[in-house]
């Protein structure tokens, strides 16, 4: 259980947005120097605001984005591979074992397709299942594990809810066996209510078939829930990791406070503390030198301005990336 299913290393995701016609283009680093690393059999969380590159670190995971720098290594004790010089054949092997939930079940289902069909088509796109009898008793078995009728096999997406299209969306990403499943906001879209049901549904899958889950979310109480570690991103680097209740017990970074401190309580007697954070987030393509939070950081000194500062350990696994951690929030 302590072995990495998935390493990060250095990881950097570069993307081109502009061209100059006098040779100076304009690049995005979405993704920049981040280092992860998830257990067999854990669930992960990635937190932070929109914008801060968590959808982009999970598709570089699963060779979905451009890795312009470091490594991405997969090993599950059957196979090993190294996304940043992976082969095509090798490629089409790792699709098998590493699927993406998406976060609009109405926009990830093709309304043309009977939900039957959208289960299966990974089957045979991937060439898992042989014939149309092997297919449908395959369907069959991850239909159930989701909680979804045999009779909802024969409708179409419009017939459905915002959960039950969200179950259909997890049963296609499991028909084919997968090892690591990266859930990209997949409850953002739903009802509270139904937020619960899907998240009950996806620890009740992992511990059954033994799964592990990059959980993508802005949603620190769903992560709370749900996750045995977290990353806190911010403008596409990582500044604090930790075990889950570490991290909620003990936060060492300005931002990760300042997320904490947002979070209601259901509490009508709580008298709300929340930091408030000035000013908005820099824009990617020119972030400011040193500490990427220092423009909204109310500690940020001189050092943080000129100097980036690098993940360093705080406590057994409780890693942050800040200058005056050790000051502000080691007592």
């Amino acid at each position: 259980m302590n072995k990495p299913l998935v390493s990060v290393k250095n990881l950097t995701v570069t993307y081109q947005i502009g061209h100059s016609f006098v040779g100076k283009n304009t690049y995005l680093n979405a993704v920049n120097d981040a280092s992860i690393s998830i257990t067999k059999g854990s669930f992960y969380g990635l937190v932070g605001e929109s914008g801060s590159g968590k959808t982009t670190l999970g598709r570089a995971i699963l060779k979905a984005a451009p890795i312009s720098k470091g490594s991405v290594h997969y090993d599950d004790g059957e196979v090993s591979y190294d996304l940043s010089a992976i082969s095509k054949i090798e490629l089409k092997d790792y699709r098998k074992r590493a699927q993406l939930i998406f976060q609009d079940p109405y926009a990830a289902l093709s309304p043309r397709m009977t939900v039957r069909d959208i289960i299966a088509e990974p089957l045979e796109v991937m060439g898992i299942t042989k014939t149309r009898e092997e297919t449908d008793k395959r369907v069959r078995e991850i239909a159930q594990k989701c909680r979804l009728n045999l009779e909802h096999l024969r409708r179409f997406p419009h017939a459905f809810s915002g959960g039950q299209r969200q179950r259909i969306s997890i049963a296609r990403a499991l028909v084919s066996g997968p090892q690591f499943i990266v859930a990209d906001e997949s409850v953002a879209a739903l009802d509270v209510s139904i937020q619960a049901d899907v998240l009950n549904l996806l620890k009740d899958i992992q511990r059954e078939m033994g799964l592990t889950f990059l959980f993508i979310s802005h949603d620190l109480s769903v992560v709370a829930h749900t996750c045995d570690h977290v990353a806190v991103m911010y403008l596409g680097r990582l500044v604090e990791t930790a075990p889950t209740s570490q991290l909620f017990n003990s936060p060492k970074h300005p931002y990760t406070k300042a997320l904490f401190s947002a979070i209601p309580s259901l509490d009508p007697d709580h008298d709300s503390q929340a930091q408030k954070l000035e000013g908005e987030i820099p824009s990617p393509t020119d972030p400011p030198p040193g500490c990427k939070f220092h423009t909204r950081c109310p500690f940020a000194e001189g050092i943080c301005m000129t100097e980036e500062p690098k993940l360093e350990v705080a406590d057994g696994e409780h890693e942050v990336s800040c200058h005056r951690w050790r000051e502000l929030f080691n007592a």
